[in-house]
Protein backbone atom coordinates (compact mmCIF):
# COMPACT_ATOMS: atom_id res chain seq x y z
CA UNK A 1 0.00 0.00 0.00
CA UNK A 2 1.71 3.16 -0.75
CA UNK A 3 2.63 5.76 1.88
CA UNK A 4 0.36 9.30 1.52
CA UNK A 5 1.92 12.27 0.80
CA UNK A 6 0.62 14.26 3.61
CA UNK A 7 0.11 13.39 7.46
CA UNK A 8 -3.18 15.06 9.13
CA UNK A 9 -1.98 16.60 12.16
CA UNK A 10 -5.33 17.54 15.09
CA UNK A 11 -5.42 18.88 17.76
CA UNK A 12 -7.66 21.52 19.78
CA UNK A 13 -10.61 21.60 16.92
CA UNK A 14 -7.64 22.27 14.55
CA UNK A 15 -6.09 20.29 11.80
CA UNK A 16 -3.32 20.80 9.79
CA UNK A 17 -1.45 19.16 6.50
CA UNK A 18 2.09 18.22 6.64
CA UNK A 19 4.26 16.84 4.13
CA UNK A 20 5.20 12.69 3.81
CA UNK A 21 8.93 12.15 2.90
CA UNK A 22 9.49 8.35 2.17
CA UNK A 23 13.24 7.52 2.44
CA UNK A 24 15.02 5.26 0.21
CA UNK A 25 14.89 2.42 2.21
CA UNK A 26 12.80 2.17 5.59
CA UNK A 27 12.49 5.70 6.56
CA UNK A 28 9.37 7.49 6.24
CA UNK A 29 8.72 10.87 7.61
CA UNK A 30 6.89 13.72 8.51
CA UNK A 31 8.03 17.04 7.27
CA UNK A 32 7.46 19.28 10.21
CA UNK A 33 9.65 22.50 9.30
CA UNK A 34 6.36 24.51 8.83
CA UNK A 35 4.51 22.63 11.97
CA UNK A 36 5.10 26.07 13.85
CA UNK A 37 4.59 28.77 11.58
CA UNK A 38 1.43 27.11 10.65
CA UNK A 39 -0.20 26.20 14.48
CA UNK A 40 2.38 27.32 16.72
CA UNK A 41 3.07 24.47 17.91
CA UNK A 42 6.33 22.90 18.61
CA UNK A 43 7.63 18.80 19.04
CA UNK A 44 9.10 17.69 22.01
CA UNK A 45 11.46 14.53 21.10
CA UNK A 46 14.18 14.71 24.33
CA UNK A 47 17.80 13.21 22.73
CA UNK A 48 15.82 13.62 19.29
CA UNK A 49 15.39 9.88 19.04
CA UNK A 50 12.67 10.42 16.59
CA UNK A 51 13.53 13.50 14.78
CA UNK A 52 16.01 13.32 11.47
CA UNK A 53 18.05 16.56 11.14
CA UNK A 54 18.98 15.85 7.75
CA UNK A 55 18.93 13.85 4.71
CA UNK A 56 21.98 11.90 4.24
CA UNK A 57 23.63 9.81 1.41
CA UNK A 58 26.84 8.45 3.83
CA UNK A 59 25.30 5.54 6.34
CA UNK A 60 22.07 3.68 5.89
CA UNK A 61 21.38 1.91 9.31
CA UNK A 62 18.39 -0.33 9.85
CA UNK A 63 17.53 -1.06 13.35
CA UNK A 64 15.31 -3.34 13.35
CA UNK A 65 16.83 -5.99 10.80
CA UNK A 66 20.59 -5.37 11.68
CA UNK A 67 21.81 -4.00 8.81
CA UNK A 68 24.41 -1.50 7.87
CA UNK A 69 25.61 0.58 4.50
CA UNK A 70 28.27 2.48 3.84
CA UNK A 71 27.53 4.44 0.60
CA UNK A 72 24.96 1.47 -0.09
CA UNK A 73 27.96 -0.98 0.70
CA UNK A 74 27.28 -3.63 3.77
CA UNK A 75 29.87 -3.18 6.24
CA UNK A 76 30.39 -6.82 7.25
CA UNK A 77 31.47 -7.15 3.30
CA UNK A 78 33.72 -4.31 3.63
CA UNK A 79 35.10 -5.57 6.72
CA UNK A 80 36.45 -8.94 5.29
CA UNK A 81 37.30 -6.94 1.51
CA UNK A 82 38.55 -3.95 2.18
CA UNK A 83 41.14 -1.67 3.94
CA UNK A 84 40.11 1.13 6.60
CA UNK A 85 41.94 3.33 3.59
CA UNK A 86 39.45 2.08 1.25
CA UNK A 87 36.35 2.52 3.51
CA UNK A 88 37.08 5.94 4.68
CA UNK A 89 37.69 7.26 0.60
CA UNK A 90 34.15 5.49 -0.09
CA UNK A 91 32.84 7.28 2.89
CA UNK A 92 34.27 10.97 2.65
CA UNK A 93 34.41 11.04 -1.57
CA UNK A 94 30.99 8.66 -1.99
CA UNK A 95 32.85 5.70 -4.41
CA UNK A 96 35.56 2.87 -3.82
CA UNK A 97 38.20 4.12 -5.55
CA UNK A 98 40.51 2.40 -7.89
CA UNK A 99 43.69 1.58 -7.71
CA UNK A 100 45.07 4.76 -9.46
CA UNK A 101 42.86 6.77 -7.05
CA UNK A 102 43.79 4.76 -3.66
CA UNK A 103 47.98 5.38 -4.57
CA UNK A 104 47.44 8.90 -4.98
CA UNK A 105 45.65 9.37 -1.58
CA UNK A 106 47.96 7.40 0.37
CA UNK A 107 50.90 9.63 -1.59
CA UNK A 108 48.82 12.16 -0.02
CA UNK A 109 48.71 10.83 3.66
CA UNK A 110 52.43 9.96 3.85
CA UNK A 111 52.96 13.71 2.80
CA UNK A 112 51.19 14.83 5.63
CA UNK A 113 51.76 12.74 8.85
CA UNK A 114 54.36 14.96 10.05
CA UNK A 115 53.16 17.82 12.38
CA UNK A 116 54.36 21.12 11.99
CA UNK A 117 57.47 21.69 14.54
CA UNK A 118 55.78 24.69 16.41
CA UNK A 119 52.06 22.66 16.91
CA UNK A 120 54.81 20.06 18.61
CA UNK A 121 55.17 22.91 21.12
CA UNK A 122 51.95 23.63 21.52
CA UNK A 123 51.87 19.45 22.65
CA UNK A 124 54.44 20.35 24.92
CA UNK A 125 52.35 22.34 26.74
CA UNK A 126 50.42 20.01 28.39
CA UNK A 127 50.97 18.09 31.55
CA UNK A 128 51.86 14.74 32.04
CA UNK A 129 49.32 13.05 32.71
CA UNK A 130 47.01 14.99 30.83
CA UNK A 131 44.45 12.65 29.08
CA UNK A 132 44.85 11.59 24.80
CA UNK A 133 41.12 13.03 24.19
CA UNK A 134 42.00 16.53 25.42
CA UNK A 135 44.85 16.42 23.47
CA UNK A 136 44.09 15.44 20.51
CA UNK A 137 40.70 17.55 20.54
CA UNK A 138 43.14 20.48 21.00
CA UNK A 139 45.28 19.80 18.68
CA UNK A 140 43.49 19.01 16.22
CA UNK A 141 41.51 22.36 16.74
CA UNK A 142 45.01 24.18 17.23
CA UNK A 143 46.16 22.16 13.48
CA UNK A 144 43.48 24.25 11.35
CA UNK A 145 45.70 27.71 12.39
CA UNK A 146 48.42 26.28 10.20
CA UNK A 147 46.41 25.87 7.23
CA UNK A 148 43.96 29.03 7.03
CA UNK A 149 43.88 28.54 3.34
CA UNK A 150 41.55 25.63 4.62
CA UNK A 151 39.31 27.48 7.05
CA UNK A 152 37.18 28.13 3.64
CA UNK A 153 37.18 24.81 1.15
CA UNK A 154 36.22 26.44 -2.12
CA UNK A 155 36.86 22.99 -4.21
CA UNK A 156 36.33 19.31 -4.37
CA UNK A 157 40.68 19.36 -4.46
CA UNK A 158 40.66 21.35 -1.01
CA UNK A 159 38.24 18.75 0.34
CA UNK A 160 40.56 16.32 -0.35
CA UNK A 161 43.76 17.75 0.78
CA UNK A 162 42.02 18.96 4.08
CA UNK A 163 40.43 15.13 4.81
CA UNK A 164 44.06 13.78 4.13
CA UNK A 165 45.49 16.42 6.45
CA UNK A 166 42.92 14.99 8.73
CA UNK A 167 43.32 11.59 8.42
CA UNK A 168 46.87 11.10 8.41
CA UNK A 169 47.87 13.81 11.26
CA UNK A 170 45.25 12.66 13.82
CA UNK A 171 47.46 9.58 13.74
CA UNK A 172 50.53 10.66 14.50
CA UNK A 173 48.79 13.23 17.35
CA UNK A 174 47.36 10.26 18.82
CA UNK A 175 50.49 8.58 18.91
CA UNK A 176 52.12 10.96 20.31
CA UNK A 177 49.73 12.09 23.19
CA UNK A 178 49.77 8.21 24.16
CA UNK A 179 53.75 8.84 23.96
CA UNK A 180 53.94 11.76 25.83
CA UNK A 181 51.37 10.71 28.28
CA UNK A 182 53.74 7.57 29.45
CA UNK A 183 56.85 10.01 29.67
CA UNK A 184 58.22 8.50 26.65
CA UNK A 185 60.15 9.90 23.46
CA UNK A 186 58.34 10.13 20.50
CA UNK A 187 58.37 7.89 17.21
CA UNK A 188 58.24 9.71 14.12
CA UNK A 189 55.92 8.46 11.07
CA UNK A 190 57.48 5.50 9.00
CA UNK A 191 56.82 6.82 5.18
CA UNK A 192 56.86 2.95 4.26
CA UNK A 193 54.07 1.62 6.24
CA UNK A 194 50.40 1.62 5.72
CA UNK A 195 47.67 2.98 7.55
CA UNK A 196 47.37 1.26 10.39
CA UNK A 197 51.13 -0.37 10.67
CA UNK A 198 52.40 3.16 11.13
CA UNK A 199 50.73 3.79 14.25
CA UNK A 200 51.23 1.29 15.90
CA UNK A 201 55.10 1.77 15.33
CA UNK A 202 54.32 5.41 16.70
CA UNK A 203 52.87 3.98 19.33
CA UNK A 204 54.55 0.96 20.66
CA UNK A 205 58.17 1.20 19.44
CA UNK A 206 61.06 2.12 21.46
CA UNK A 207 64.66 3.16 20.84
CA UNK A 208 66.45 0.62 18.97
CA UNK A 209 63.54 -1.67 18.42
CA UNK A 210 60.59 -1.21 15.73
CA UNK A 211 57.87 -2.76 16.75
CA UNK A 212 57.04 -4.56 13.88
CA UNK A 213 52.83 -5.37 14.19
CA UNK A 214 52.29 -8.85 13.07
CA UNK A 215 49.41 -9.38 10.37
CA UNK A 216 46.79 -10.62 12.20
CA UNK A 217 47.03 -7.49 15.17
CA UNK A 218 47.05 -5.11 11.61
CA UNK A 219 44.09 -6.59 10.34
CA UNK A 220 42.38 -6.25 13.88
CA UNK A 221 42.97 -2.30 13.86
CA UNK A 222 42.00 -2.02 10.59
CA UNK A 223 38.40 -4.06 10.99
CA UNK A 224 37.93 -2.59 14.31
CA UNK A 225 38.29 1.60 12.57
CA UNK A 226 35.98 0.20 9.50
CA UNK A 227 33.24 -0.88 11.71
CA UNK A 228 33.80 2.40 13.07
CA UNK A 229 34.27 4.40 9.63
CA UNK A 230 30.67 6.01 10.32
CA UNK A 231 28.26 5.85 12.74
CA UNK A 232 25.38 7.85 11.03
CA UNK A 233 24.25 10.71 13.55
CA UNK A 234 25.23 9.18 16.97
CA UNK A 235 26.11 11.92 19.64
CA UNK A 236 29.47 12.75 18.07
CA UNK A 237 28.63 12.85 14.31
CA UNK A 238 25.55 14.92 15.38
CA UNK A 239 27.93 17.26 17.14
CA UNK A 240 30.10 17.81 13.96
CA UNK A 241 26.77 18.26 12.16
CA UNK A 242 25.42 21.21 14.37
CA UNK A 243 29.09 22.74 14.79
CA UNK A 244 29.62 22.74 10.89
CA UNK A 245 25.90 24.08 10.55
CA UNK A 246 27.81 27.55 11.83
CA UNK A 247 30.26 27.14 8.33
CA UNK A 248 32.82 26.55 11.15
CA UNK A 249 35.89 25.04 9.85
CA UNK A 250 36.47 21.29 9.12
CA UNK A 251 38.81 21.52 12.14
CA UNK A 252 37.07 22.93 14.55
CA UNK A 253 33.93 20.96 13.61
CA UNK A 254 35.81 17.09 14.15
CA UNK A 255 37.42 18.63 17.24
CA UNK A 256 33.70 19.58 18.74
CA UNK A 257 33.19 16.13 17.48
CA UNK A 258 36.18 14.44 19.74
CA UNK A 259 34.93 16.03 22.50
CA UNK A 260 31.35 14.55 22.48
CA UNK A 261 32.86 11.24 22.01
CA UNK A 262 34.83 11.19 25.10
CA UNK A 263 31.74 10.58 27.56
CA UNK A 264 31.26 7.41 28.96
CA UNK A 265 27.77 6.92 27.56
CA UNK A 266 29.46 7.59 23.69
CA UNK A 267 32.88 6.36 22.73
CA UNK A 268 34.12 6.11 26.61
CA UNK A 269 31.93 3.40 26.99
CA UNK A 270 34.94 0.77 25.84
CA UNK A 271 36.91 2.22 28.90
CA UNK A 272 34.37 1.77 30.95
CA UNK A 273 33.53 -1.71 30.07
CA UNK A 274 37.22 -2.79 30.90
CA UNK A 275 37.21 -0.84 34.56
CA UNK A 276 33.74 -2.93 35.00
CA UNK A 277 35.73 -5.95 33.97
CA UNK A 278 38.78 -4.47 36.35
CA UNK A 279 36.62 -3.88 39.32
CA UNK A 280 34.94 -7.86 39.01
CA UNK A 281 39.01 -9.21 38.73
CA UNK A 282 39.96 -7.38 41.66
CA UNK A 283 36.85 -8.00 43.71
CA UNK A 284 35.44 -5.20 44.08
CA UNK A 285 32.30 -6.37 42.63
CA UNK A 286 30.58 -9.02 41.19
CA UNK A 287 29.05 -10.16 38.28
CA UNK A 288 25.55 -10.91 39.87
CA UNK A 289 25.90 -7.23 41.89
CA UNK A 290 26.65 -5.81 38.11
CA UNK A 291 23.59 -7.61 36.50
CA UNK A 292 21.23 -6.66 39.86
CA UNK A 293 22.37 -3.41 39.59
CA UNK A 294 21.62 -2.90 35.86
CA UNK A 295 18.07 -4.41 36.69
CA UNK A 296 17.25 -2.37 39.86
CA UNK A 297 18.79 0.89 37.70
CA UNK A 298 20.77 1.50 40.54
CA UNK A 299 23.79 1.13 38.37
CA UNK A 300 24.59 0.39 34.88
CA UNK A 301 26.15 -2.66 32.56
CA UNK A 302 28.43 -0.97 30.84
CA UNK A 303 28.86 -2.14 26.93
CA UNK A 304 24.99 -3.38 26.64
CA UNK A 305 22.16 -1.73 25.03
CA UNK A 306 21.92 0.37 21.65
CA UNK A 307 19.49 3.24 21.17
CA UNK A 308 19.31 2.29 17.37
CA UNK A 309 19.53 -1.79 17.44
CA UNK A 310 16.94 -3.62 18.29
CA UNK A 311 18.27 -7.25 17.28
CA UNK A 312 22.26 -8.00 16.81
CA UNK A 313 24.34 -4.75 15.75
CA UNK A 314 26.38 -5.99 12.87
CA UNK A 315 29.35 -4.11 14.41
CA UNK A 316 29.41 -5.53 17.78
CA UNK A 317 29.36 -9.15 16.12
CA UNK A 318 32.42 -8.29 13.75
CA UNK A 319 34.41 -6.90 16.68
CA UNK A 320 33.38 -9.85 19.05
CA UNK A 321 34.66 -12.62 16.01
CA UNK A 322 38.18 -10.54 15.42
CA UNK A 323 38.45 -10.35 18.94
CA UNK A 324 37.99 -14.31 18.99
CA UNK A 325 40.44 -14.61 15.57
CA UNK A 326 43.16 -12.84 17.92
CA UNK A 327 42.79 -15.70 20.15
CA UNK A 328 42.54 -18.80 17.94
CA UNK A 329 45.44 -16.97 15.74
CA UNK A 330 47.41 -16.65 19.07
CA UNK A 331 47.48 -13.17 19.34
CA UNK A 332 45.57 -12.61 22.23
CA UNK A 333 45.47 -15.13 25.21
CA UNK A 334 42.16 -15.54 27.26
CA UNK A 335 42.25 -14.05 30.89
CA UNK A 336 40.05 -13.27 33.59
CA UNK A 337 39.07 -10.55 31.78
CA UNK A 338 37.33 -13.06 28.89
CA UNK A 339 35.80 -15.32 30.84
CA UNK A 340 34.06 -12.36 32.74
CA UNK A 341 32.64 -10.82 29.97
CA UNK A 342 31.70 -14.24 28.44
CA UNK A 343 29.81 -14.50 32.31
CA UNK A 344 28.02 -11.59 31.47
CA UNK A 345 26.75 -11.91 28.06
CA UNK A 346 25.36 -15.75 29.03
CA UNK A 347 23.49 -14.27 31.76
CA UNK A 348 22.67 -10.96 30.80
CA UNK A 349 21.71 -13.07 27.73
CA UNK A 350 19.01 -15.78 29.91
CA UNK A 351 17.81 -13.04 31.59
CA UNK A 352 14.21 -11.72 30.55
CA UNK A 353 15.13 -8.43 31.93
CA UNK A 354 17.68 -7.74 29.60
CA UNK A 355 15.92 -10.06 26.55
CA UNK A 356 12.70 -8.43 26.77
CA UNK A 357 14.03 -4.86 26.44
CA UNK A 358 16.63 -6.34 23.92
CA UNK A 359 19.84 -5.07 25.68
CA UNK A 360 22.50 -6.82 23.56
CA UNK A 361 26.31 -6.50 23.79
CA UNK A 362 27.03 -3.31 21.88
CA UNK A 363 30.40 -2.02 19.81
CA UNK A 364 31.88 -0.91 23.28
CA UNK A 365 31.56 -4.33 24.94
CA UNK A 366 34.35 -6.68 22.98
CA UNK A 367 35.82 -3.67 21.77
CA UNK A 368 37.22 -2.99 24.87
CA UNK A 369 38.47 -6.62 25.48
CA UNK A 370 39.86 -6.32 21.41
CA UNK A 371 41.83 -3.14 21.92
CA UNK A 372 43.09 -4.32 25.41
CA UNK A 373 44.74 -7.58 23.53
CA UNK A 374 46.44 -4.96 21.26
CA UNK A 375 48.23 -3.22 24.44
CA UNK A 376 46.37 -0.15 24.15
CA UNK A 377 45.62 1.46 27.15
CA UNK A 378 42.01 2.47 28.30
CA UNK A 379 42.35 5.96 27.91
CA UNK A 380 43.34 5.26 24.55
CA UNK A 381 40.04 3.78 23.17
CA UNK A 382 38.07 6.73 22.96
CA UNK A 383 40.87 7.83 20.69
CA UNK A 384 41.20 4.95 18.58
CA UNK A 385 37.41 5.23 18.36
CA UNK A 386 38.24 9.08 16.98
CA UNK A 387 40.43 8.03 14.53
CA UNK A 388 38.13 5.29 12.94
CA UNK A 389 35.23 7.81 13.34
CA UNK A 390 37.38 10.61 11.12
CA UNK A 391 36.19 9.27 7.84
CA UNK A 392 32.45 9.63 8.91
CA UNK A 393 32.74 13.25 10.12
CA UNK A 394 34.58 14.65 7.58
CA UNK A 395 32.00 13.30 5.41
CA UNK A 396 28.97 14.47 7.38
CA UNK A 397 30.35 18.13 7.71
CA UNK A 398 30.75 18.57 4.08
CA UNK A 399 27.14 17.19 3.29
CA UNK A 400 25.91 19.44 6.02
CA UNK A 401 28.14 22.91 4.54
CA UNK A 402 27.35 22.20 1.35
CA UNK A 403 22.86 20.83 1.35
CA UNK A 404 21.03 23.04 0.01
CA UNK A 405 18.46 22.44 2.89
CA UNK A 406 21.35 23.80 4.83
CA UNK A 407 20.60 25.93 8.60
CA UNK A 408 22.21 26.53 11.18
CA UNK A 409 20.96 24.62 13.73
CA UNK A 410 19.03 26.00 16.45
CA UNK A 411 16.85 23.55 18.36
CA UNK A 412 13.77 24.82 20.47
CA UNK A 413 12.94 24.58 23.83
CA UNK A 414 9.85 24.27 25.95
CA UNK A 415 10.01 26.45 29.23
CA UNK A 416 9.46 25.70 32.65
CA UNK A 417 10.96 28.13 34.32
CA UNK A 418 9.36 30.82 36.62
CA UNK A 419 6.89 33.04 34.37
CA UNK A 420 8.09 36.85 34.83
CA UNK A 421 9.49 38.09 38.32
CA UNK A 422 10.11 41.44 39.51
CA UNK A 423 13.87 42.04 40.74
CA UNK A 424 13.79 41.32 44.53
CA UNK A 425 15.78 43.79 46.64
CA UNK A 426 18.50 42.49 48.31
CA UNK A 427 17.35 43.07 52.02
CA UNK A 428 13.93 41.34 51.19
CA UNK A 429 15.04 38.44 49.89
CA UNK A 430 14.59 35.10 51.95
CA UNK A 431 17.32 32.88 53.13
CA UNK A 432 17.65 29.97 51.79
CA UNK A 433 18.88 26.65 53.87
Amino acid sequence: MPTPDTATLTYDGKSIELPVINGDHVETAIDVRKLRGQSGWITLDPGYANTAVCKSAITHIDGENGVVLYRGYDLEELTQKATFVETAMLVMFGELPTKPEREAFRVMLRDQELLHEDLLSHLDGFPPNGHPMAILSAMINAMGSYYPELYDIASQDDFRLAAAKIMSKVRTIAAFSFRKSQGMPLNYPNPNLDYCRNFLHMMFSVPFWTYEAPDPVVRALSIFMICHADQALDTSCATVRMVGSSQANLFASVSSGICALWGRHHGGASSAAIRMFEDVEAGRTTVSRIIEAAKSRSGRLMGFGQRVFHVEDPRARIIKATYQKLIATGYAKPDAFHDIAQEIEQRAGADDYFASRQLLPNTNFYSSLLLRAINFPPNMYPVITAMGNMPGWIAHWKEEVTSPDQRIHRPRQIYTGRKRHAYTPMEKRAARP
